[in-house]
Formats: C-alpha cells, sequence, structure tokens
C-alpha cells in the first residue's frame, strides 16, 4: 500500500467537476450531477486522501462537499485569492478549470489547511437565506437608483418592482429569524449577540451561518479568519504599514456595518473610536480596530457564554 500521503484538488464549475491528485499526477473529470458527485465520492474514498481542497464558489461547491464529508472525507474550503497568488508564486499564471484543479492539490499539499468544520444543513439553509438576502438587497438598491432619474413611462413599472423586493426582503428577515428562533442553540448565541449593543439581526445572522468557529478560536486566530488583523509588510530595514486583506468578505461587511451604528450606540467602540482619532489615526484605520475590537468582544462572549457586560468588554 502507497504510504505516500495523497492531496486532492477539486475544481467546481457550473456543469463539471475537475480532480487532480497530487504528488502521482492523476487527472479526471464528471459531470457536476448527482451521479458525478456520487462517482468521485467512490473514487476517492478507495485512494483515502490526505486532503480534499476544493475554493469557496459561491455555494455551488456545497453539494460536492457535503457528500464528501458524509463519506468522511477531509474536506477544506478555501479562500480562492489565495489560491490564486499560491498558483502566481509557484510560475502558474495561466487559468483553466483543469489547471485549476492542479493548483488546488498543490495548495493543499505544500499549506496543508485545517479541513473546515462543515456546516450542517440548517446552517447552509441559513446560508442560502442570506445570500438571496443580499441579492434582493443590491437590486432594490439598484431600482431606486433608477427610479429617481426614469422617465414617467417607465416609472411605474421600478414602484411596482420596488415593492415586490421589499416585501421579498420583510420575507426573508421573516425566515431567518423563524430559523434562530426554531433552534435552541442557536436561539441561545442569538440572544448573546444581540444582546451587545449595535449588533443587529444581519450581522446576527451571518455571523452564525457565515463564521461557526465563532467562539471556538482567540482573538488572533478569529480576526486572521474574517480578515481584520493587521498584516505586516516590512522587509530588511524598511518598516511599511500595517494593512488587512482577505478573509470572509460577506462577515466583514456586515461587521463594517455593525461596527458603524456600535460607534454611535456601543460606549465601549464608541470610546474606544474616539481614543483612537484623538490620538490621531485616521477614521478608516481606527474603524478597522473597531471592527477587530467588536468582534473580539463577541468571540469572547460566545466563548465563555456570558452576556454583555460593558465593563468586561473595556477589557477585552
Amino acid at each position: 500500500m502507497n504510504q505516500t500521503p495523497l492531496y486532492v484538488g477539486l475544481d467546481v464549475a457550473k456543469t463539471q467537476l475537475d480532480i487532480a491528485l497530487r504528488p502521482t499526477g492523476q487527472r479526471w473529470s464528471v459531470a457536476n450531477n448527482e451521479a458525478g458527485v456520487a462517482d468521485v465520492v467512490a473514487r476517492l474514498q478507495s485512494l483515502a486522501p490526505a486532503l480534499v481542497v476544493l475554493e469557496a464558489t459561491g455555494g455551488l461547491q456545497w453539494p460536492v462537499v457535503t457528500a464528501l464529508a458524509a463519506a468522511g472525507l477531509p474536506v477544506a474550503v478555501v479562500n480562492p485569492r489565495q489560491v490564486r497568488e499560491f498558483a502566481r508564486a509557484t510560475g502558474k499564471l495561466a487559468k483553466t478549470d483543469r489547471l485549476d484543479a492542479q493548483a488546488l492539490a498543490h495548495f493543499g499539499e505544500a499549506v496543508r489547511p485545517e479541513p473546515r468544520v462543515l456546516p450542517n444543513a440548517q446552517a447552509q439553509t441559513l446560508q442560502a437565506l442570506l445570500a438571496r438576502r443580499r441579492q434582493v438587497v443590491t437590486m432594490l438598491t439598484a431600482e431606486k437608483n433608477r427610479l429617481s432619474s426614469a422617465l414617467p413611462p417607465i416609472r411605474p413599472r421600478l414602484e411596482t418592482h420596488i415593492t415586490w423586493l421589499e416585501q421579498e426582503l420583510t420575507a426573508l428577515d421573516d425566515d431567518l429569524g423563524q430559523m434562530l428562533r426554531q433552534t435552541p442553540l442557536w436561539r441561545e448565541r442569538e440572544n448573546l449577540l444581540r444582546g451587545a449593543p449595535g449588533v443587529g439581526p444581519v450581522l446576527t445572522f451571518t455571523l452564525l451561518a457565515e463564521l461557526p468557529e465563532l467562539g471556538t478560536l482567540d482573538r488572533r486566530q478569529i480576526a486572521a479568519l474574517v480578515g481584520i488583523a493587521p498584516l505586516n509588510r516590512d522587509s530588511g530595514s524598511l518598516r511599511g504599514k500595517r494593512s488587512v486583506w482577505g478573509g470572509r468578505a460577506t462577515v466583514r461587511t456586515a461587521l463594517y456595518m455593525a461596527t458603524l451604528a456600535a460607534t454611535r450606540f456601543n460606549p465601549v467602540i464608541q470610546l474606544f473610536y474616539k481614543r483612537l482619532c484623538a490620538s490621531g489615526k485616521p477614521k478608516k484605520v481606527a474603524l478597522t480596530a473597531c471592527m477587530r475590537k467588536l468582534l473580539t468582544i463577541l468571540n469572547a462572549m460566545l466563548k465563555h457564554r456570558t452576556p454583555w457586560q460593558a465593563d468586561h468588554a473595556l477589557n477585552s
């Protein structure tokens, strides 16, 4: 039996799955349907790989990820940007589905990302509802912008569509709230999160669905996962500014909006923001630091299952 660890890169497209193995170099493709997914799972089970690596592709990856995880295979869903930069660093400048699968396998072999906790069926449903909510908000904003300059014959159509989108948004919010109320664990976590001033339903839904690691990692790890940890850009005697990048964009966007509210209504975040601005920090830098502080506080609240307490939060 071959004892060399086997790493699998799996590129997910709408109609096709491309698979590449390292270090053997084996490759094959199947249709992205129920039969194709079953074939991939069966073949990989017989190979017993050390890790299967896929990119987060806006939800397309979940059916095959779920099937692989249910079969007991170790799966890591990674940031596409990280894989693309790794491919460029190794001289792979071209981009095709087959090359993407090879790059994923090489990334898994070299970097060995930790398999992520697979969201359960309820979490995946929550993610789908959140994704649809973001789409509706985007469409609603676009239609309202069009309304301001629309000619009279078009205005009634736009107004009708805006009314429908607003109703759809209300229905989605109702469904999201109902899901949380039906799950005791999520209900407890929601109550803890909503106790922090500035934390509303959108951030709560997003954290529960798309950041299941919240409350299980330390403050540095959770900040890096979201993409708000300051990263060094130093070389030799040169010292660059610290910057943030990468991470989970949807979580970061929701956290940004909540932090804007927190700088007005959360006494701890408000005091921290004013102190940073008074010390000469640019407002954007101060706001990013407040995002990190708010996330750290929420992480500690879930880890220790303690409600919001301003005096404790001041020391976080």
